[in-house]
């Protein structure tokens, strides 16, 4: 039976016993269920063509904050207790320096309460735990602090073209704030979005584009038809269902602990270590698979997460979604695979630190994300190693790729070998941000004899770095920027996600003309 106890509602405690998993656990998962309903509900009977932004933002608040109580207890004061604080960080400060002292008050609160879950509650517990929302509460308070900043204090020549896209030009109300922070679809497993983009769906200005008058300004118009979201979260949840019972039938047989075995590190070979390894951290990927397309549909359900229109026509339903299992799957590189892996968490990376220091942007930025992951030994393990091997690989691709471009055949065989590469490289970096402990993790990596570590920096001592490709790949990091597709799909279809899409029709009057012709 499960007797794991929990913070929260035990109204569900027989269908835990029935379904023999951790109480928390089934209150995680039949409250996003309810949210995917509520979302359905929100989208049909609260439309914004039917109801205002104050009714919207009111429910979509109380919704939330009720389900974080079903969920986690009284321990859901946390949330309201740092959301309140930063917000009167940012009232009191001033714009000039509210981003940096939210981020510190923010940060170090989520540390604080990190800290306490980790002694007051079993060490190493596997659970939907209180301070998984306050992580991507943290996440909105630094970005709206900095949006803010950008928007009111700094000049437009000083921004990069995300951070002009993203600048939020006036302070948020209290409702507006909350709903952003705490609102059903996103309060218990994000995925993060921004301010601007969250408040363009609340207020029902999604669809509107922009185009030019004959007098040289601006009109607004507004689409008759919107897209329906109905295919996008029904293929979502026919991938939930498949990872859910991936990770239920196949984790539990294959776990990451055995890696560590006495038995097995005797007996294996080296070739079934390598296989194991990888098999037992592809087993590990499915409940994160769940959980984030869950709350990606849950968003989409409610009308959120409009991205715009592809070349062909479709809509497009994946502005904040977290993850493309694809391109995980079958990446070549460290890069790709961390590209498209908690994608919403790598801008976050990005915009609030990456582009904002100066000194040592890539390491200060996998220090960020290991203290904002939590205070495992095991996290810190695991990012140091993603440091090492992401300058590693880095400077392997720099140095070798250009040699296996052509032809196609010799570029199928660098992409095989780059692909078993990383997935290896991926695995042996990840064992301790499963593990957790230091021992465990040093158990593993002397059992490898820390061979890839020592491979790292052989390859950062031997190979030399070019300037040229230093510059060209500056953005290139772990957990902190979006491949070059991505970023250009980010910038050219910004005409299509909600902060940018009044920008649209000045630019490109075809995309105008298609529009034109879907409402006709």
């Amino acid at each position: 039976m499960a007797t794991t106890s929990t913070t929260g509602s035990t109204l569900l405690q027989p269908l835990s016993n029935a379904v023999q998993l951790p109480i928390d656990q089934v209150n995680f998962v039949v409250c996003q269920l309810f949210a995917l309903l509520a979302a359905i509900w929100f989208r049909t009977y609260l439309h914004s063509s039917k109801t205002s932004s104050f009714i919207r933002h009111v429910v979509a608040t109380l919704l939330g904050l009720y389900l974080a109580l079903f969920c986690f207890g009284w321990y859901a004061l946390h949330f309201l207790v740092q959301s309140g604080i930063s917000y009167c960080i940012m009232i009191i400060i001033g714009v000039e320096n509210m981003h940096n002292y939210c981020f510190v008050f923010a940060l170090g609160y989520l540390t604080v309460c990190q800290v306490t879950r980790v002694y007051i509650f079993d060490y190493g517990q596997y659970s939907a735990d209180f301070s998984g929302p306050m992580m991507i509460i943290t996440q909105k308070i630094t970005s709206l602090a900095c949006e803010i900043h950008d928007g009111m204090f700094r000049k437009d020549e000083e921004l990069t073209s995300s951070q002009r896209d993203l600048a939020v030009r006036r302070m948020p109300s209290l409702l507006e704030y909350l709903s952003y922070n705490c609102n059903f679809m996103g309060i218990l497993a994000g995925p993060l979005c921004s301010y601007k983009d969250y408040i363009t769906f609340i207020e029902g200005r999604s669809y509107h584009i922009t185009q030019s008058g004959e007098n040289g300004k601006e009109e607004t118009q507004y689409e008759k038809t919107e897209p329906s979201p109905n295919t996008a979260v029904v293929q979502k949840l026919l991938v939930c269902g498949l990872s859910l019972l991936f990770h239920l039938t196949i984790c539990t047989t294959l776990p990451v602990e055995y890696n560590i075995d006495e038995h097995f590190q005797a007996t294996a070979s080296w070739p079934t270590k390598i296989i194991y390894l990888y098999i037992s951290l592809l087993a590990a990927r499915p409940k994160y698979y769940f959980a984030w397309t869950l709350a990606d549909a849950i968003n989409n359900a409610a009308g959120f997460g409009f991205r715009g229109y592809d070349e062909n026509g479709a809509a497009r339903w994946d502005l904040i979604s977290n993850l493309r299992i694809q391109q995980i799957e079958m990446s070549t590189s460290f890069k790709m695979f961390l590209d498209n892996w908690n994608i919403q968490t790598a801008l976050w990376l990005k915009r609030v630190c990456y582009e904002r220091t100066s000194f040592s942007p890539t390491i200060q930025t996998f220090i960020l994300s290991a203290i904002w992951h939590g205070v495992y030994p095991g996290y810190y393990l695991t990012f140091l190693t993603g440091v090492l091997m992401t300058l590693a690989a880095r400077a392997m691709r720099n140095n070798f790729r250009h040699y296996f471009v052509e032809p196609s055949q010799l570029k199928l065989f660098y992409d095989v070998i780059t692909w078993i590469v990383t997935q290896v490289a991926i695995s042996y970096t990840v064992v301790p941000f499963v593990l957790l402990s230091v021992k465990p993790s040093l158990t593993f990596y002397s059992s490898w004899y820390y061979c890839l570590h020592i491979l790292g920096i052989l390859v950062l001592l031997l190979l030399p770095v070019k300037k040229t490709q230093r510059r060209k790949n500056t953005h290139e990091n772990i957990q902190l920027s979006q491949s070059k597709k991505f970023d250009e799909g980010e910038n050219s279809l910004g005409r299509n996600s909600f902060s940018t899409t009044n920008n649209v029709c000045n630019q490109n009057q075809e995309i105008a003309s298609r529009h034109s012709s879907l409402k006709q």
